[in-house]
């Protein structure tokens, strides 16, 4: 049975990668190990894993709180809050 997302997550809203790429790593010429998409400007930055952390700086520039993986067939929902960090797995 799918755990529910958090309660800072509406499903029904989900923005995906639009291409599975950093598009920051792009720029520079950089690779990144994973993707994350912001659920509120829809941009795709690589994750903390990676080098150069675009998804954290991301963040840290723009306070969008609420992550989702972009990779294909990963599920996982992120949501990093000033002092917590809320994660979950769920099933869209």
């Amino acid at each position: 049975m799918a755990q529910p997302p958090c309660k800072h997550f509406d499903s029904n809203s989900l923005k995906a990668a639009n291409e599975h790429v950093c598009e920051e790593c792009v720029k520079t010429g950089d690779s990144w190990v994973h993707l994350r998409t912001c659920q509120t400007c829809g941009k795709t930055h690589c994750c903390d894993s990676s080098p150069n952390k675009h998804a954290t700086k991301h963040f840290h520039a723009s306070q969008h709180s609420v992550i989702i993986s972009a990779e294909l067939g990963n599920s996982e929902l992120g949501v990093t809050l000033t002092s917590s960090l809320c994660a979950t797995n769920f099933t869209i």
